[in-house]
């Protein structure tokens, strides 16, 4: 979509959605040799705020500087060659900083067997899947796991009846990370073509203010206009993520984004001496107080299994996730140069970012859309002095092939709309824009500063985009004298003396 910088009001502006620029010529300066300025006298100055696409996404804009405003004159002037701006912007994302903690398993489980040879002293081949001693309970219906002691013949001919307890970690394992500060994070590439020159740069929040290497176009992000309400901290949480080859040090973690989680740093015990926190270690396990009396399972609770099913429950009722980062943000990890220990989450809300660019403009040259223009008409009726104000009605038509801009104005006073006799207050000009044959009629008040009866001469006088004189007109007009009155006081005198004759008629009858 093409967007063509375009004058109203003396001001520059570039349509596009939300984008608003201003554009000046002014003087480069230079202070010393080292100096990173362009390499000019003059230069274009365009202060541009350009959006994000919906929900922060990719976005792309093309400008064209149609015309621009002489610093000297404060004339806006239209480029003869005008300059192509094509802006291309990525989609903001926020990217955190990673600490890695430690692994964790994903399900810890609980493990036990029937055995008439579990002793304290007993070593791990007595409960074979256990890779560390097991914890023995007698039999009994109110134990960890309910069974039957047998008889008395049994115990006395085969030993006493237990179950042998321990915890295994099998199955997958986790990294933990602490999630630290964030920044934002995008690029934008400015190229500018002017003829068949073509310049470019990229900035971003990394890289605010840069030089093209031609020293044609410098470009400064000065902000972005957003309070970023919509990106959310990660300070009290810790992120699993799957782990990929053996354990310790993570070397890739990988892209099954499904799998990802966001937990809060409560749930955790990284010493492994809590129960019922992701963690948990088998001294926790073995040294909970009443084992035998406990509950089988107890102290292996609230682990990364039961959060991951939660969510699938979610998803299936079609609930938006609670601990996973699928479903919940959008955009993970598709930052530019992701890394292998990089979590990034892309950022949803309209993002304005706010550009100032520069480009040299010692080879600019202007043109002009000028075309003929006449008056057809003007006329002022006849009005009372003082008490009313007239009317001036002038019609006036672009008798050119081009679209043009004109004024009516005076050569006395440039502000003024018509060159009058004395006696009659100076009016402002007005400023239109015609289409080849295009007629417009424009009103004005005129003020006369007497209140004699008299009579007028006025010139209008029509002029091209250049402010050049093409055509003018004369009328005369008359004013007739103010008409005093004293109003209503003079009106109650006369009603009061009629009133009083009327009353000493009366009284003498």
């Amino acid at each position: 979509m093409a967007v063509v910088v375009r004058a109203f009001d003396r001001t520059i502006l570039v349509y596009y959605q939300e984008i608003l620029s201003k554009s000046k010529l002014e003087r480069c300066e230079k202070a010393t040799d080292s100096d990173n300025n362009l390499n000019c006298t003059r230069k274009i100055v365009l202060n541009m705020a350009v959006p994000s696409g919906s929900s922060g996404g990719e976005a792309s804009i093309v400008a064209e500087v149609a015309e621009v405003e002489e610093n000297a004159t404060n004339l806006m002037e239209t480029v003869r060659v005008p300059p192509v701006i094509t802006i291309n912007k990525t989609a903001a994302y926020a990217l955190y900083e990673l600490t890695y903690i430690r692994d964790v398993v994903y399900k810890p489980e609980e493990y036990y067997v029937k055995t008439r040879k579990c002793e304290r002293d007993a070593g791990a081949n007595v409960v074979k899947i256990c890779e560390r001693r097991p914890i023995c309970c007698p039999c009994g219906p109110q134990r960890r796991v309910p069974s039957s002691c047998g008889n008395f013949f049994d115990k006395l001919m085969k030993g006493k009846a237990n179950t042998a307890h321990c915890v295994r970690f099998p199955g997958d394992w986790f990294h933990v990370f602490g999630i630290g500060q964030r920044s934002i994070g995008f690029s934008v590439r400015i190229e500018v073509k002017t003829g068949s020159k073509v310049s470019e740069v990229t900035v971003g929040p990394e890289n605010r203010t840069v030089t093209s290497k031609d020293n044609f176009i410098r470009v400064n992000l000065i902000g972005d206009f957003v309070g970023y309400s919509n990106i959310p901290s990660f300070e009290d949480f810790y992120l699993v993520i799957p782990r990929q080859g053996e354990p310790g040090q993570p070397q890739d973690l990988g892209r099954n984004f499904s799998m990802w989680m966001l937990l809060e740093r409560v749930r955790f015990t990284l010493d492994g001496v809590e129960c019922n926190k992701i963690g948990v270690s088998y001294e926790a396990f073995s040294g909970q107080p009443n084992f035998c009396a406990s509950p089988f399972w107890s102290c292996l609770h609230n682990q990364l299994w039961n959060f991951h099913d939660a969510d699938q429950n979610r998803i299936s009722r079609k609930q938006v996730p609670l601990y996973g980062v699928e479903g919940r943000f959008e955009r993970i990890n598709q930052h530019p140069n992701a890394g292998t220990h990089s979590f990034s989450i892309g950022i949803t809300e309209v993002l304005n970012t706010n550009l100032l660019i520069e480009l040299a403009a010692d080879d600019i040259e202007y043109v002009y859309q000028r075309s003929p223009g006449k008056l057809l008409n003007f006329t002022i009726p006849t009005f009372e002095a003082l008490t009313q104000f007239g009317v001036a009605t002038v019609s006036a038509k672009n008798i050119g092939e081009v679209e043009a801009s004109y004024s009516l104005t005076a050569d006395a006073f440039p502000c003024s709309l018509f060159d009058c006799s004395r006696g009659v207050s100076l009016m402002e000009e007005q400023f239109f824009i015609l289409k080849p044959n295009e007629i417009t009629i424009r009103l004005f008040k005129i003020y006369p500063t007497t209140d004699k009866a008299a009579r007028y001469v006025c010139a209008a006088i029509l002029k091209d985009s250049g402010f050049n004189e093409i055509d003018r007109a004369e009328c005369q007009f008359f004013t007739t004298a103010t008409i005093l009155d004293n109003g209503s006081q003079t009106r109650q005198e006369k009603a009061s003396k009629g009133g009083y004759r009327d009353r000493l008629k009366s009284a003498i009858s």
